[in-house]
């Protein structure tokens, strides 16, 4: 991984066409960058690590070019730099590659035993010389191409370029994603949209084990059996403009403010009509005896959200589990369990393998993701969009926050088809939404955050504190705040920090402490007391209805009290704000933290 683009056509110059891809691409997070491009009939290599100005400062742009690939590495196999970046070239074949193989050493010893060396640490360079020595035995790429889809066991997108074949570019993928654009005289290759959006919305999207072929003027794509089919030519829904950063000083804080939008575009289509489109326009539930959430990272903790919401108002029991251990784990599952997958980019590897895992076992799936036609996406049984629009700071915000939505619908449609709730208070909840959205705007014009995070910023530990749905809060803002600002911080059940890590607890230590529901707060509030008697220093986050003056905080953000499907998406805004605030006090870069990736295509 991360990002891959090519080009091949006569219209444009190829070598402008890769920089420009690779930067549409930089929020998927890499740490070197490459191009490959054809030159009166021979390939030059570029490459460099660090950010793409310095692959830029290396590349004389007056060179013209019909042909390249390009490639933004995320370290996987071999540390970031130059000799591991991509593009690799063997022989006569230059490729980038998005994934892992699995078997590469494997592979590597049969090569070198057939007179083969290497360079660099990466299994990509192994791909590479296998696609060459096949090439020297069959002279024809699609042989070679099928060939390697029985040897290379693992995930992979390849882009390919081979010497004898000065106007060709070829692709391949299996588990990480690919796209094939349309132009006119013109095609491309491109890990995601943004990278080909400046040029066209016109679009394939390549399956498991297909094989393309592109000229400037025609696209051929081999199916399993090697036979040329025809694939459906998509058009892309999102503008180039919805790709900007509009004013704002970075993506994510754009992103953050399009919550409210994000939100209402997200319910709209399930509330049109009251309860009776809540159960007209999604699944049928209401056979189902247990759930299964599985996710990773933010999406997981949206599942935390899931099943508080979905265990209170439908009344069944909701387990939640992290895709790398479920796929992995016993599961106790059956035909009433419904095993529902969340990415936001519907190509997270460890969620795909759990997703696979399930329908291994005849368990429904259902999917909610961000991404049309994404591979999570094809692969269940039931999807939900969330109308996320695309989302580029790595750190998630805005798709987070819908995911949060969609599960609070499904827990109103599961307890409206298990005759657990009244029509009466399923359109209440629907008529609570245009004052969500109303109070979301306002939290997001609070100018407190910015003193808070004055206050911590310089800070090397924290701690993130709730109860019950609070906690799954608290987890969320842990994260937001580490993964941009990169200070170490914990997120604790309020109730079991005096079981040991209270001791972490030091004069000044920031503690941020969430209570926003009401069977608990005295409980939660108690714990708070015994944080602040250690020295603590409390930033308290409370609803308008729980607020009181009181010692136990040094300071407070008071969130207005909404009914308790949508809360969370209330409470959630200043935990992304202040981490904002605070990486942008750091001096971090805040949409592409380093070492993280957009889309997590490697287990």
């Amino acid at each position: 991984m991360c990002g891959i683009i090519g080009y091949v056509g006569k219209k444009k110059n190829a070598i402008h066409v890769l920089i420009n891809g690779l930067k549409a691409l930089e929020y998927r997070g890499y740490d070197s960058a490459g191009i490959a491009y054809m030159e009166n009939n021979k390939i030059n290599i570029i490459k460099e690590q660090g950010k793409i100005k310095n692959l830029e400062e290396k590349i004389d742009f007056k060179i013209k070019s019909n042909l390249g690939i390009g490639h933004t590495r995320w370290a996987t196999h071999g540390k970031p730099c130059v000799i591991n970046s991509h593009p690799h070239k063997v022989g006569k074949i230059t490729i980038v590659h998005n994934g892992i193989i699995e078997n590469y050493e494997e592979l590597k010893k049969i090569l070198i035993q057939n007179g083969y060396s290497f360079k660099s640490e990466t299994d990509t360079e192994v791909i590479c010389a296998l696609i060459d020595k096949l090439y020297n035995e069959k002279n024809d790429m699609i042989q070679v191409l099928d060939k390697c889809r029985n040897l290379l066991k693992g995930s992979y997108a390849l882009g390919i370029i081979n010497d004898d074949q000065p106007n060709t570019l070829y692709a391949i993928r299996k588990d990480s994603p690919l796209i094939i654009a349309i132009g006119e005289n013109e095609n491309y290759i491109s890990s995601d949209v943004p990278a080909i959006l400046d040029y066209t919305n016109k679009y394939i999207l390549l399956d498991n084990n297909e094989i393309a072929k592109l000229t400037d003027s025609k696209i051929d794509i081999y199916n399993i059996n090697n036979e040329i089919i025809t694939k459906k030519i998509k058009t892309f829904e999102w503008n180039i403009e919805k790709t900007l950063k509009n004013g704002y000083d970075h993506f994510m804080l754009k992103e953050i403010n399009e919550q409210p939008e994000v939100i209402k575009d997200t319910l709209l289509p399930y509330i049109s009509n009251g309860y009776k489109s809540l159960l007209n326009n999604m699944p049928c539930f209401k056979n189902y005896e247990k759930i299964d959430i599985v996710a990773c990272g933010s999406a997981y903790h949206a599942g935390l959200i899931g099943k508080y919401l979905i265990e209170k108002y439908a009344d069944i029991p909701v387990n939640v589990e992290i895709a790398s251990e479920y796929r992995y784990k016993k599961l106790f599952i059956n035909n009433k369990t419904l095993v529902i997958i969340i990415s936001q980019s519907g190509e997270t590897a460890d969620s795909l393998a759990a997703l696979r895992k399930a329908k291994e076992h005849n368990i429904d799936t259902l999917a909610i993701v961000n991404v049309v036609g994404s591979s999570i996406a094809r692969e269940a049984k039931d999807v939900l969009y969330i109308k996320a629009g695309c989302e580029i700071a790595v750190a998630t915000t805005k798709a987070y926050s819908a995911q949060v939505a969609m599960l609070g619908l499904i827990a109103l449609n599961i307890a409206k088809s298990k005759k657990k709730i009244s029509n009466q208070k399923i359109d209440n909840f629907i008529q609570d939404i245009d004052t969500l959205i109303n109070e979301m705007k306002k939290l997001l014009k609070n100018e407190n955050y910015l003193k808070i995070a004055k206050n911590i910023y310089n800070k090397n530990n924290l701690f993130f504190i709730g109860r019950k749905i609070d906690y799954a809060l608290a987890m969320e803002g842990s994260l937001k705040l580490k993964e941009i600002s990169y200070i170490h911080s914990e997120a604790y059940p309020a109730g079991e920090l005096k079981h040991g890590s209270i001791s972490l607890i030091e004069e000044k230590t920031p503690v941020f402490a969430i209570v926003t529901d009401k069977s608990i707060a005295e409980k939660t509030i108690s714990n708070i007391k015994e944080a602040k008697a250690r020295g603590a220093e409390v930033i308290l986050i409370i609803t308008d209805e729980l607020d009181r003056e009181a010692d136990f905080y040094d300071e407070k953000i008071v969130i207005p009290k909404i009914n308790d499907l949508f809360q969370p998406l209330l409470s959630i805004i200043p935990l992304q704000l202040i981490s904002y605030e605070v990486a942008k006090l750091r001096n971090c870069d805040i949409d592409k933290p380093r070492n993280l990736a957009k889309s997590v295509t490697v287990e």
